[in-house]
Formats: structure tokens, sequence, C-alpha cells
């Protein structure tokens, strides 16, 4: 007789069917992990943008901040007393030397013109009576008709109405000129600002009250200030002729006008250890205004067949100044470099380089010495 066999128990049926499964599953698993292609970058390197050192003839240039100012400035006061008759300028109008700007009341001073014309006439005449007298007398004089005391006495009131005419043309001059005075007019070319006067305005001769102020805009100055360690090359750059001056505005990197230094002031700032310069602008354009902030670039020298990267190719090192430089087999490594002139956008290279090596200036934070890159082509600029 046989024996009933034994019953399973459930949970070792569950713990074998799970073995099962897992063996079933993990290779299967394993195959897909193993399928999945690993992730390849573009050209098979690090994409970089990189660009060649360039050999060329780089212009040095200094900066300070500087003000346009008027190449010649006047207040045009009145310079006789009387009313304003008429005004012949618009504001903002650029009017040439000569120019008529306003007309005082001029009937005042026609008047004395006039009284004074009159006096000499009348001078005149009493004088060539006199010269009649003196002629007869004289005449007399020789036969004895005369007295030698009655000759002397016309010979002085000859003279006293010489000087009387004299003085008559004096007068006549000055009430001419007083006239002329009447007419106002510009003593420069330039450019009129707003009205100080309204017609029927009384201005008084050398007073306070101007007419109108007149400004010179062609040519225009820049005056600005640059370290007082810089003087030399700046004197030095005035020696070898006249150094070029940029102006840029405030905020911008294309110039608005170019010119040339004219001087240095007689004395350096005590208080800001800095010296005063201007320069001169022909500014034919009118781009550069008095009173308007500029940036002014003043060329100190050009350095011939200097080598330039782009400045964002040049990495601060802990204790040195780096490039990497993209070899011919792909391949970034860094060399250090020493940068000499720099703005805000180039950088001359004073050793480290030669010229014509392959420089990268964007993505050198993935870098390593031999990590191999991708060159991609820079964005062109806008």
């Amino acid at each position: 007789m046989r024996s009933a066999p034994a019953p399973r128990s459930p949970a070792g049926a569950g713990v074998k069917l799970l073995l099962v499964l897992l063996s079933v599953l993990l290779p299967a698993a394993s195959g897909a992990v193993r399928a999945q292609p690993a992730p390849a970058q573009a050209g098979g390197g690090v994409p970089v943008t990189a660009t060649r050192a360039e050999r060329r003839d780089l212009p040095i240039y200094v900066s300070g901040i500087g003000t346009v100012q008027a190449w010649r400035s006047v207040q045009v006061r009145a310079e006789v007393t009387g009313y304003v008759q008429s005004l012949h300028f618009r504001e903002g109008q650029e009017v040439r030397q000569g120019d008529l700007l306003a007309m005082i009341d001029p009937r005042p001073y026609a008047a004395v013109l006039a009284q004074a014309e009159a006096k000499k006439a009348g001078d005149e005449a009493t004088l060539a009576n006199d010269e009649v007298n003196l002629r007869r007398d004289s005449a007399l004089a020789k036969s004895d008709f005369a007295s030698r005391q009655q000759v002397d006495n016309d010979t002085a009131l000859v003279r006293q109405y010489q000087a009387n005419v004299q003085a008559d043309d004096a007068a006549i001059a000055a009430a001419r000129l007083n006239l002329d005075f009447c007419r106002v007019t510009a003593p420069i070319d330039g450019v009129v600002g707003f009205r100080l006067v309204d017609i029927g305005n009384l201005v008084q001769a050398n007073g306070t009250q101007a007419i109108v102020s007149l400004q010179q805009v062609r040519p225009i100055a820049v005056v600005f200030t640059l370290a007082q360690d810089q003087l030399p090359a700046v004197r030095a750059a005035l020696a070898a002729g006249k150094p070029e001056v940029l102006a840029f505005p405030a905020d911008g990197t294309t110039p608005l006008a170019a010119g040339t230094l004219l001087t240095p002031d007689n004395s350096i700032d005590s208080a800001t250890g800095t010296i005063p310069l201007k320069a001169v602008f022909p500014n034919a354009d009118t781009r550069l205004w008095p009173g308007q902030f500029v940036n002014a670039h003043l060329r100190l020298r050009t350095d011939p067949g200097a080598v330039t990267v782009p400045l964002a190719a040049v990495q601060h090192g802990p204790d040195r100044l780096y490039v990497f430089v993209v070899g011919g087999d792909g391949t970034a490594r860094d060399r250090t470099v020493a940068v000499g002139y720099q703005d805000g956008s180039i950088a001359e290279i004073t050793s480290g380089l030669a010229g014509g090596e392959q420089v990268v200036t964007d993505g050198q934070s993935r870098l390593q010495n031999g990590t191999h890159v991708t060159v991609r082509t820079p964005a062109p600029a806008s």
C-alpha cells in the first residue's frame, strides 16, 4: 500500500515562481540596457567656438569721460540803451557773423548824430571866417595897417576853431557808432539759443540782460580727463603729430565723430589726480552738441604687427593668463600668454602666440588639456 504524498507549502511554491520570473526578466532587461547606444556628440567632440589669432597693426587708445563744449560762446548784449524795435532771428537758427539779430530804436541816436553834424557845420563856418580875417590882417600888418597883436588874435581863433572841428568829428563818429549799435549783429558764426527779450523790452547799455546766446558748433570742442600717469604718453603723441580722438556716445560702440587732440591743460587737478585735455572736432554734421556727455578715445600710438585675439579667448587662472589653442588633430590645449593692451573686445598678446593659431572663444568651461573639440563657426556680428 502506497502512502499519499505530503502537501506542498504555498510559501515555497511562491518563492519558486518568483525565482523563475526573475531568471526570465533580468537577462531581458540586461540586454535592453546593452542595446541602448551611448549618446554621441556632434562631430565627435566638445562643441566650441574658435577664431584665428590675428597679426595686424593695432592702434592703442586711452579713454576718458568728456563733455562737449561750444568752440566759442557769446551772450549777445545791447551796447546802447533803448527799446527793442524788432527781432530778426528764429530760436535755434544757425547764423553767420554779421547777420542782424535785433534792432534797438535808432531815433534818439539819429537825432544826436544830426546835432553833432550841425555843430560841425557851424564851427566850420566860423573857422572859414577866422581864416579870412587872419589872411587880411596878416597882409595889412606888413604895411603897418594892422597891429601884430591883431594878427596873433586871429591866429589863436583859427587854431581854436580847427580844434572845435576836430572835436565835432569825434562827436559825429561816436554818434554814428551808437547809431550802428542799434543794429545788434552776430559777433560769430553759431547757433542761436532761446530769445531772452521780446519786442518792446527796454535794454540797457552793457547791462546784465542778454538779448540771446550764441554758440559756435562748427568746429566744436570736447574736454575730457585722463589719469596723470598718462600725461607722458600724451605729450609723446603730441610731439609725433596730431593724435586722433574719437567721440563715442556714453553707452555706444560706434563713434559719433573723429577729431584731433588740441592740448592738455596747463596743470593737473591735484584733488583728483587727473589732467584735463581738449580736442577739436570739425562737427560738419553737428552730431556733437554743447553739454553732451561722451567717451573720448585718444589714440596714443600704433603697435605694428601685434598679435590680437578676442578678449573672450583670454582665461584667468590662479596665477596666469591662458588661452585654449585648437591643434591640427582637433584637440584643445591651454597655453600661457601675456596680455598687453586690451579694450572691450580685443586683447594684444605680447607672448605665447605667434599669430595664426586657432583659439577658443566660447566653451572653455568644458575643456581640459587634450579634449577633442568640434569647432563651430562664430555667429556674424549684428
